[in-house]
């Protein structure tokens, strides 16, 4: 799919005029169009942070992962004073009803102003050809004019090609725990699970790794998909899994192209660096061996919050994510992931990185990921890069480039992972979005986490 300037432009202050009041009042304005109301703005400017979705209308999330991005739902505000709540405690966050939408992106579009170039819709089909991560019940039928019968019905219905039920979770091994908890404080709350391995002795410092989902995930198809549980047995480590709120994103995307979640103390990286010293708080934690990691949506948001607190997390890894600034807004979220953000994003100083990215990925342009690890070394005098070509046991092909400081100090790795898609190299087929054949990713990263720990 192309985007001129000009669309882009034009795409971009349709955007900005919906947002004007709010974030919920944009989302109303959609859901009225998706109703087949005639006057979207003028509901647009009426409704306020507390709108809530209108009856027999589909929340449509404009993020719908991994191709389109949307505009975060302003969280009700809460009068929990910071800190836990047990997780069975903590309060829901009101679902939209489902129901028909009567109107395609087209139609929504035209009513802020915006005529789709020709070809347009084409490139949403290939799109969808390609398979996009859940969240399609109720989708508009002329989005799916053209694509085979098959395929349609599995859309339709939710239903991704190859779907399946989730198998049941492994059992853990004998002392081990996969607990359930919450985070509330200002910016708002999410819930998490920790993994705390059978080894673990309260007074014992031992490194904690947060993972961040990608979307329509949550902590227990990414922990069984990533296998980082595992890992963590094996090597001694914690292992925290923050969870995205449909109330914050109906597809449970991580907010990375909100312009009010890249910023320290608001919002999601507020949140997500709050979980972090909670588990800190609540176990003996080495502050020297704290680092996060994520995929896709996920990724893109570990990038943002170890950037924004780099005394907090000492690594970071990127499994097919997005640089630190590459979208503020949902035109530009959209065109970073199939073109790469224009000018690269917003380089920062942040802590060493380990990336990986297919080079056939077509939801995250793998240049994301060349931009990611380019930011990393920005604020570093590198030395000539090392660079091993080699085949997982999986019979993945993948190029490992190393980038070292002129002092021999690892800066950032890069693993281009060839003929891969969108999904974790290395998981199992127990989750959503791996690649059993390629490299093993979690193990990778907890390797790198340690060998760049600070000390």
């Amino acid at each position: 799919m192309k985007f001129d300037s000009a669309l882009m432009a034009r795409l971009q202050a349709a955007t900005q005029d919906l947002m004007k009041d709010g974030p919920m009042a944009a989302t109303a304005a959609i859901q009225r169009a998706l109703a087949g109301d005639t006057a979207p703005d003028a509901a647009a400017t009426a409704a306020t942070a507390d709108t809530a979705p209108r009856a027999g209308a589909t929340m449509k999330d404009l993020n719908a992962p991994p191709e389109k991005a949307q505009a975060r739902p302003t969280p009700r505000a809460r009068k929990a004073a910071p800190g836990r709540q047990q997780a069975s405690q903590a309060k829901t966050d009101e679902q939209p009803q489902a129901g028909s939408a009567k109107s395609g992106l087209a139609d929504i579009l035209a009513k802020a102003g915006i005529a789709l170039p020709e070809g347009f819709a084409d490139g949403l089909k290939e799109k969808f050809k390609g398979g996009m991560q859940g969240g399609f019940q109720g989708l508009p039928e002329n989005l799916l004019d053209g694509l085979p019968e098959s395929l349609r019905e599995q859309l339709k219905n939710g239903k991704l090609p190859g779907a399946r039920k989730r198998p049941p979770p492994a059992p853990l091994p004998d002392g081990a725990r996969f607990d359930s908890a919450s985070f509330t404080c200002h910016a708002g709350t999410r819930g998490y699970k920790l993994y705390v391995p059978s080894t673990y002795k309260q007074g014992q410092p031992v490194p904690l790794v947060v993972m961040l989902h990608g979307c329509t995930q949550d902590p227990d198809d990414f922990a069984a998909g990533t296998r980082m549980n595992q890992v963590a047995e094996e090597t001694g480590c914690l292992v925290a899994y923050p969870c995205q709120s449909q109330g914050a994103n109906s597809s449970k995307c991580w907010n990375w192209f909100s312009a009010a979640d890249q910023q320290r103390e608001r919002g999601e990286p507020a949140i997500i660096a709050g979980i972090a010293r909670q588990v800190m708080a609540d176990h003996s934690v080495d502050p020297a061996r704290v680092s996060i990691a994520g995929l896709s949506a996920g990724g893109a948001m570990a990038v943002v919050v170890g950037a924004l607190y780099p005394e907090l997390f000492h690594a970071v890894g990127v499994h097919s994510g997005l640089p630190f600034g590459s979208a503020t807004d949902l035109p530009s979220a959209l065109q970073a992931m199939q073109q790469g953000a224009k000018g690269g994003g917003r380089p920062v100083a942040s802590p060493p990185l380990i990336v990986f990215h297919g080079d056939k990925d077509h939801t995250v342009n793998r240049k994301n990921g060349d931009d990611v690890l380019q930011h990393g070394l920005v604020a570093h005098e590198a030395g000539t890069p090392e660079v091993e070509q080699a085949k997982a046991s999986g019979g993945r092909k993948y190029t490992r480039t190393i980038h070292r400081s002129k002092d021999g100090r690892v800066l950032a790795e890069h693993w281009e992972l060839h003929g891969a898609g969108h999904a974790w190299a290395g998981g199992s087929a127990s989750g959503s979005y791996t690649d059993p054949t390629g490299p093993d990713a979690s193990r990778e990263m907890v390797r790198f986490f340690g060998a760049v720990a600070r000390g």
